[in-house]
């Protein structure tokens, strides 16, 4: 059969073609986790493709939309060295379509030509010189740090979702990061809501702050294993990089002045409820329901170790009410909350209960782990929705 055998070989001609085997789950594998960075409608054509580029038997597969470009590798036994940029979406539906087995690709570098053979058939592709495909940025950054894969992945699970989707308000869509010598906290804010992620067993030995793009960290948080591979990372004025395992991703910063945030975090809450954070979420979830589906609005009512959680939408006589025990300290709370932020917030916390401190109705409420894992610190909060009367 064409794939007996896993060498790649070149027939000697006027011709340069260009040959090589691959198993089709590890090429999926790896071409998946890097076409994220593929836009729909891309500045220039050539971004729609994929840059194969094979030295010294070591295949470079890059992916870029001018701001995040991403790279992974896969060795293959190839006597000759070629680069070829090839289409992301047909290859990508290709090995989606086909069962485990080796594929053997034929790269007609003068024609501009890639073919794919497999058990059952073959595929033959336009392909374009790599030379049109833009260069990937030099890894120059001064300076540099590491963090384990499980710990970063966990931070940006733990931030991104709070990011803005707003780009009038482009400093607020990406995650704020500050590195000090001792530890490294992460922040991320829409305006409505607030998280900052905090971990102490990270220890950076710099100062600086730079804001990361919300693509770019949903890309890496994807692509990172939850273990303790070690990630490292180089920064400058402009890009940061990142490098693990085969896999490398370099974005262009947010070059914009974060808000401070630390101003809106209120540091005075005296009345605290603590409640099983399992039965609250799914509780604001099912509330949610009969919520109006513009504003998402909750009603919070926390008297002694009652929490009755509430919502209606007066334009189609929709309501519903629940009641929670919880323990409680302070006054007697009525407070509304748009339930789509804090059900999100509440997901993204681990811990079995939840703290929610509180100082006033317009005040925001501040969410707090009641346990958290070693080295980490996590506060989020939530501004309140002005509530109307039933």
């Amino acid at each position: 059969m064409f794939y007996s055998g896993a060498s790649a070989y070149i027939f000697a001609s006027h011709i340069r073609i260009m040959k090589f085997i691959v198993n089709s789950t590890v090429l999926l594998k790896h071409l998946s986790m890097i076409d994220g960075v593929v836009v729909s409608k891309p500045i220039i054509p050539i971004l729609n493709n994929f840059l194969f580029d094979i030295k010294d038997g070591n295949l470079t597969i890059s992916s870029t939309d001018l701001e995040t470009t991403m790279t992974t590798s896969i060795k293959v036994d190839a006597k000759e060295d070629v680069a070829i940029a090839i289409p992301s979406k047909t290859t990508i539906e290709l090995l989606k379509s086909l069962p485990d087995q080796p594929l053997a690709f034929t790269i007609n570098v003068e024609k501009g030509s890639l073919e794919i053979k497999y058990s059952t058939g073959r595929f033959k592709l336009t392909a374009q010189n790599a030379d049109e495909f833009p260069k990937n940025p030099e890894v120059d950054g001064d300076k540099s740090f590491k963090i384990q894969a499980g710990v970063l992945q966990k931070a940006i699970a733990k931030s991104v979702f709070a990011t803005s989707n707003d780009d009038l308000r482009l400093n607020l869509t990406g995650v704020f990061v500050q590195l000090f010598n001792k530890n490294i906290v992460f922040v991320a804010t829409d305006a409505n809501r607030l998280v900052r992620y905090t971990r102490n067993d990270v220890q950076p030995g710099v100062e600086e702050s730079f804001i990361l793009p919300k693509k770019a960290l949903n890309l890496l948080k994807n692509a990172l294993p939850t273990n303790d591979t070690e990630v490292t990372i180089n920064f400058n004025k402009s890009n940061a990089y990142f490098s693990f395992g085969d896999v490398s991703l370099i974005c262009r910063l947010i070059d914009e002045k974060y808000p401070d945030y630390k101003a809106v975090i209120p540091t005075d809450n005296p009345n605290k409820m603590t409640i099983d954070k399992a039965e609250f979420n799914s509780s604001v979830k099912r509330v949610s329901i009969t919520s109006n589906k513009t504003t998402h609005q909750i009603r919070l009512k926390i008297a002694g170790s009652d929490l009755a959680i509430s919502a209606e939408d007066l334009d189609f006589e929709n309501e519903s009410q629940e009641k929670l025990s919880c323990t409680y300290v302070g006054e007697d709370m009525e407070i509304g909350f748009n339930s789509k932020y804090l059900s999100e917030m509440l997901s993204a916390i681990d811990s079995p209960n939840v703290h929610l401190e509180l100082s006033m109705p317009n005040r925001a409420g501040v969410l707090v782990p009641e346990t958290t894992d070693e080295g980490e610190e996590v506060l989020m909060l939530v501004m309140p929705m002005m509530l109307n009367n039933y």
